[in-house]
């Protein structure tokens, strides 16, 4: 079934939100999201009840049916996809290829993001970490916790960093703290308050808030996040 481009952008919004944390995404999110007016929002909010792809009780969440998450790992699948090719075939760095998959993701055809698929080898994450659903939907999000939950003394490995500032993400390669990096949790310096952490070459990095609330690290404990 064929949905309008603003359907698919709303259900990815919505899935992408609890895809790494379990509270469920308000309109008064949604809206920041999109940077869109709440009104806005609202009106496409109940649209999308009407075409069964959300669920939404007035001044509740805003959670997908089984219709709606479909089309959402679908879309997923797609945006992930294309963000992972212009990575790896055409020299983008992972800070420029955000944009390029929201317009690219609805323009190219199922057999085309297949060939796409089969060409990178079958990927299971994109360039930030984030996982790649299957042909036949199957998503599977790894264990981690956010870097601003993990107590000093900590060893672990970044397995997911946030691509909705690309400023930090330059700022963040630029010190080496990168998908697949090791580090070492030092903790919060005195005074300062910064959050410290050591990369497993020995160099030493204080990292702010808006840092350590965008970077997610495998889970020491082995429990889900």
């Amino acid at each position: 079934m064929s949905y309008p481009t603003a359907f698919e952008d709303y259900v990815k919004v919505i899935y992408a939100h609890t895809e790494w944390q379990p509270e469920a995404i308000t309109p008064s999110v949604l809206a920041a999201r999109l940077g869109l007016a709440a009104s806005s929002v609202t009106e496409m909010v109940k649209k999308l009840v009407a075409s069964s792809l959300v669920e939404h009780e007035p001044y509740g969440a805003v959670t997908l049916t089984a219709e709606g998450t479909a089309l959402a790992v679908r879309m997923v699948r797609r945006h992930r996809l294309i963000e992972t090719w212009l990575v790896q075939h055409f020299g983008y760095s992972w800070d420029e290829v955000h944009d390029e998959a929201e317009v690219l993701e609805h323009a190219l055809s199922d057999r085309m993001f297949d060939a796409i698929d089969a060409e990178l080898g079958y990927p299971v994450r994109d360039p930030h970490g984030d996982p790649i659903p299957s042909a036949s939907g199957v998503v599977n999000v790894p264990r981690a916790i956010l870097l601003a939950d993990a107590t000093a003394g900590t060893r672990s490995t970044v397995v997911r960093i946030s691509d909705r500032d690309a400023s930090l993400l330059r700022h963040l390669e630029a010190e080496g703290i990168v998908v697949d990096a090791e580090l070492t949790v030092l903790g919060r310096e005195p005074h300062r308050g910064a959050f410290a952490v050591q990369l497993a070459a020995g160099t030493h990095h204080d990292l702010g808030a808006e840092a350590t609330a965008s970077i997610w690290i495998a889970d020491p404990s082995g429990t889900t996040a």
